[in-house]
């Protein structure tokens, strides 16, 4: 995975800002005022993403490239390898799924701001 091809699938989604909350190395992507992807620009060789519980533990036990999320909650959080045994394909769609499950967690206030600007 390229982090270039990371951070344009991040930004090609809706209402997606990408912002440095933490440090100027750590790249962290937005849906509104919730955070579903992060990647270090200084190592650029992974990246932290939301994941339902049941299925983080499964994908921890089928890939080698898949670990608990990195300074993140281990339940929700994986941290996903770069040229590791994880195709990129599979981390685009994990990052969907990310994507996925913090815009549906957003607040429904919050949601339709975002739908109505």
């Amino acid at each position: 995975m390229d982090i270039e091809l990371l951070r344009e699938e991040c930004l090609s989604l809706p209402y997606v800002e990408e912002r440095f909350p933490f440090d100027e190395y750590t790249l962290v992507f937005y849906v509104g005022s919730k955070l579903f992807a992060l990647t270090d620009l200084q190592t650029p060789n992974s990246v932290n993403l939301k994941c339902d519980p049941e299925q983080a533990i499964e994908l921890r036990e089928r890939y080698m490239g898949i670990v608990p999320g990195y300074h993140m909650n281990k339940k929700h959080w994986n941290t996903v390898a770069f040229n590791a045994d994880v195709s990129d394909k599979l981390i685009l769609e994990l990052l969907h799924n990310s994507y996925q499950l913090v815009w549906n967690k957003l607040p429904r206030k919050e949601r339709e701001a975002l739908t109505t600007r």
